[in-house]
């Protein structure tokens, strides 16, 4: 602020002319404005959104990001309980007291081992009886073959006693399978899993005696949804990890894929047999097993953020960076996974894109690029 004293109140200028005290003041201030705008040094620059030079505009402030590549396939996570391929409910085939037990549970038994007895005394006893019929009826056949050949008796006679021997054969063999059935065997090499009856108890036919399991095989059997199981198929390697051996990484193949969903849930059960060495390396039926696997594989696909993508009807936009000023592009898109968008045509690998929403940016729009969105995990 200048300040005028009295004596300057009648200033003259060079040729001795009176200036006004108010010329003065304005030339003054002027003066002041200039000085300051030279002190402060502040000019317009690019990083401010200001550009110079005859008809510039303003350049707008946005994030970008790098057309790349990177694995847009589906995870799916999955858990099942070990079980054993085969298991037998090992049944009584006739009715009697049991006798003997000679397998327990945990025993690992053979295939024709004999893991019980019942007791088959009535069926001994009719098949003595069987066995001295079907000799009868051998006897009387003989005799009638001798006889046709004499030519004593007829035909239907002799067909008679080939029938009646036929009959009294068949007798004995039902009695002898009866007796058989007295030995309750394994069909298969196993380990007994469940033992149901003790010496002495009285058993019906077809009441359950042992449960067996072949351990040999293991599986593991999960629900799988109808979006997912139809990307799986038979051979396909899958990674298993148990709860209780979390050291070992055990490597899984789909056995079979059940013809049909269980209509309560609509999942489809997933047969997946675990290596053949399983329980040698401890793998036990119980054991809780998890499956986290890939579907809808697209290992490489061109990728850009999802939020970057704009909407014209039915047609899918980006903006593409070009020099500083935005370039609008139509591309063809494929599956979001996340925060991603596949893009099937109109991008290369290494273009910039605008990264936010494009509703208010316009084509041609000057734009300067003040952060590059990282792609984590792209390749």
């Amino acid at each position: 602020m200048f300040h005028f004293s009295a004596p300057w109140r009648g200033c003259l200028d060079r040729r001795g002319r009176a200036v006004s005290v108010a010329v003065i003041r304005m030339v003054a201030v002027m003066s002041s404005a200039v000085l300051l705008g030279a002190c402060s040094g502040e000019q317009a620059s690019p990083a401010s959104g200001m550009q110079t030079g005859p008809g510039a505009q303003p350049s707008t402030p946005v994030a970008a990001v790098e057309i790349a590549r990177r694995d847009l396939s589906r995870q799916i996570s999955l858990s099942g309980t070990v079980e054993p391929r085969v298991t037998v409910r090992l049944a009584a085939r006739v009715s009697g007291a049991v006798e003997t037990v000679t397998a327990d549970i945990g025993q690992t038994v053979r295939a024709g081992e004999l893991l019980a007895t019942l007791d088959t005394a009535e069926a001994r006893a009719e098949l003595s009886r069987a066995r001295a019929e079907q000799e009868s009826a051998r006897l009387e056949f003989r005799r009638a073959e001798e006889l046709r050949a004499r030519g004593v008796v007829s035909a239907a006679q002799f067909e008679t006693a080939r029938v009646a021997l036929q009959v009294a054969e068949s007798e004995q063999a039902l009695w002898r399978t009866r007796v058989e059935f007295g030995r309750v065997a394994s069909p298969l090499d196993a380990v007994v899993t469940a033992r149901h009856v003790e010496p002495g108890e009285a058993v019906q036919a077809q009441a359950t005696l042992f449960d067996l399991a072949a351990l040999d095989e293991l599986v593991v059997r999960v629900g799988v949804s109808e979006l997912d199981v139809v990307h799986l198929a038979p051979g396909q390697q899958v990674p298993v990890h148990l709860d209780a051996m979390p050291e070992h990484a055990l490597e899984g193949t789909i056995r079979r894929i059940f013809p049909m969903a269980e209509t309560s849930n609509r999942l489809t059960t997933v047969e997946i047999a675990l290596p053949a060495d399983a329980t040698e390396l401890g793998v036990r039926p119980g054991f809780l097993a998890r499956i986290r696997t890939s579907v809808d594989l697209r290992p490489d696909a061109r990728v850009v953020p999802s939020a970057a993508v704009g909407r014209n009807g039915e047609a899918r936009y980006v903006f593409v960076i070009d020099d500083g000023r935005l370039s609008r592009r139509e591309i063809v898109t494929g599956v979001t996974r996340g925060q991603w968008t596949e893009v099937i045509e109109g991008l290369e690998v290494g273009e910039m894109v605008l990264a936010s929403n494009p509703i208010e940016m316009r084509d041609g729009q000057a734009v300067r690029i003040v952060a590059v969105r990282e792609q984590a995990h792209a390749h």
